[in-house]
């Protein structure tokens, strides 16, 4: 069972992207955190609710409230990386940085759910709506998809690759198919181009690395190169497996993953822009 509060990931995190010279993807910082806390694989696989882990959920508060305290910030195709202050902070005071929180006028009458355990009373905590959302929908996406038809599902996958820039992408997905929801062509600059086959799983927790080796055994004779899509996360050893040396390599695209790139697509995900008027009083007295 995972028992670290959000808060106690702060240093960890930080340690994470100092190790990895500044930045990293979400799966990067995930398994370099895990790795420097030696985490189980019950640990990272412990469920907080619908298809998300409490590893990954906790860490996404402990990135909000590092990125508020400005050692942190994220660019829009999802990589965080180390500010120039965060450059230079090895460690934080855990209470000092949630003390701070506390005493923004930010407060409101609503609590971060990061704070908040299973059986604790609720407290009262700071909201920052860009990161609550940026954390809130993707998880009620996921718990919708989780609720459509699998050939549904099948052609999300579908659409999603052809927006990416796969051509002759077909569902292939039928009993008997061995595993194998379909198959699409992707081109490198025009010159070259080879035959990747896909597998999508609507998962609520984590693929099994057994998952992963069936799907690499349905791909001998028909692709070198494999994506396994889930709504859920995956094990450690599922992702090892994928990585193993030797072995036809096989992309993994979580839920997470999967939510980021459809909103970098605007496939179903709206994202709209408040406008803010601010007033140039300077101007107005050089003028």
């Amino acid at each position: 069972m995972f028992k670290y509060r959000f808060f106690e990931l702060f240093n960890p995190l930080l340690r994470a992207l100092h190790n990895l010279d500044g930045s990293g993807t979400l799966s990067e910082i995930e398994e370099e955190v895990a790795r420097i806390m030696n985490l189980s694989d019950n640990e990272l696989t412990d469920i907080h609710r619908g298809n998300r882990t409490k590893f990954s959920y906790r860490l996404a508060w402990a990135r909000t409230y590092l990125k508020w305290r400005g050692l942190l910030e994220n660019s829009a195709r999802g990589i965080w990386s180390l500010t120039a202050e965060g450059s230079k902070t090895a460690a934080v005071d855990e209470r000092a940085v949630l003390e701070m929180a506390r005493a923004s006028k930010k407060d409101t009458r609503e609590a971060v759910e990061g704070i908040r355990e299973e059986g604790e009373e609720r407290k009262e905590g700071e909201k920052w709506e860009e990161e609550i959302s940026a954390i809130n929908w993707q998880d009620a996406l996921l718990e919708f998809l989780q609720s459509i038809p699998p050939d549904r599902f099948e052609r999300l996958c579908q659409r999603m690759l052809r927006e990416l820039g796969f051509i002759n992408v077909q569902v292939t997905g039928r009993f008997g198919d061995g595993g194998i929801d379909g198959i699409g062509i992707l081109s490198s600059g025009g010159v070259l181009a080879f035959p990747v086959v896909f597998q999508c799983k609507r998962y609520k927790g984590s693929v099994p690395p057994n998952v992963v080796r069936d799907f690499r055994g349905s791909m001998i004779g028909r692709a070198d190169k494999g994506l396994l899509f889930t709504t859920g996360t995956f094990s450690r050893d599922a992702t090892k497996e994928a990585q193993r040396e030797g072995a036809p390599p096989i992309d993994l695209i979580d839920g997470t993953e999967f939510a980021n790139i459809l909103r970098r697509l605007g496939l179903g995900i709206e994202v709209r822009t408040v406008e803010k008027i601010t007033v140039d009083y300077n101007w107005f007295v050089n003028i």
